[in-house]
């Protein structure tokens, strides 16, 4: 008998989260290491970038815009703007839709389901799985970022790096379990990651256009990038009431999830 599927999950993931955790460390090396390079070698790009279009700035610094010389816009700038939260996004909307949806596509999941475990058990522990592996793979990059950032003297807190860091894996798992509802709903992998990523996109999109087109600036509050970004938590620290919107999301569309699940014929 299948004693915990919470347990199983995280083990069916180990090979790939050597993958991702090699990435994420290769990644912030870079990134960290070149900050003082830029510091002393760019200055002149500063003025330079200034010219360049809004939108461009957007896209790239969010509301905030871009600051490439202090240690927060930086970071802001090169990393939690688009790069890490595009990574993590797609790192919670794989296992989010792998978690029923890949299992039953598999052919799987009526052997799981055979277990003397009630289906909301299931997928609590599914869930619980896509929280703790993506929860595990942000503190992976908090950690290494903080060190990495103490060693080329880079000076950023590690209370507003936490909060920059816990504030991804919010945006992240909004869209994980929102790909976890679909391929509950669903039994279909392709349409949850579909559908998920594309609205992910989506709102990265709005958000950065209501930053330069004044009469989107209302809409910007339907994007959950917006509450992932807007308060620049990088600098600021952590907002309690942004968090609690994400939070909020996450807990609607994992309840949609348990309704749908409960009540859906499984195809075998």
């Amino acid at each position: 008998m299948l004693r915990s599927i919470f347990l199983k999950t995280l083990r069916d993931y180990r090979k790939s989260s050597i993958w991702w955790t090699i990435g994420i460390l290769l990644m912030v090396v870079y990134i960290v290491a070149l900050f003082p390079t830029i510091q002393t070698s760019m200055r002149g790009y500063a003025e330079m970038a200034e010219q360049f279009p809004e939108a461009l700035k957007a896209a790239f610094g969010g509301e905030q815009g871009w600051d490439l010389f202090n240690p927060a816009g930086y970071l802001r700038t090169y990393a939690f703007s688009m790069m890490i939260p595009l990574l993590f996004l797609i790192l919670a909307v794989g296992v989010g839709s792998n978690a029923i949806a890949g299992e039953e596509e598999k052919g799987t999941l009526d052997l799981l389901l055979s277990n003397p475990v009630p289906r909301w058990q299931v997928l609590v522990e599914k869930f619980g799985a896509m929280v703790a592996y993506t929860t595990a793979l942000a503190s992976v990059t908090w950690l290494s970022m903080y060190l990495m950032a103490l060693t080329v003297g880079m000076d950023i807190g590690a209370g507003n790096l936490a909060a920059g860091v816990f504030s991804v894996t919010l945006l992240a798992l909004t869209f994980g379990t929102l790909a976890l509802a679909i391929g509950a709903a669903s039994g279909n992998r392709g349409l949850s990651t579909g559908v998920a990523v594309s609205l992910g996109i989506a709102a990265y999109v709005l958000y950065t256009m209501s930053a330069v087109v004044k009469s989107m600036r209302d809409y910007r509050l339907l994007s959950p990038w917006y509450y992932y970004a807007g308060s620049d938590p990088l600098k600021n620290g952590l907002d309690l009431g942004h968090a609690a919107v994400l939070f909020g999301l996450i807990m609607a569309f994992f309840a949609a999830a348990l309704f749908v699940f409960r009540r859906r014929d499984i195809s075998v």
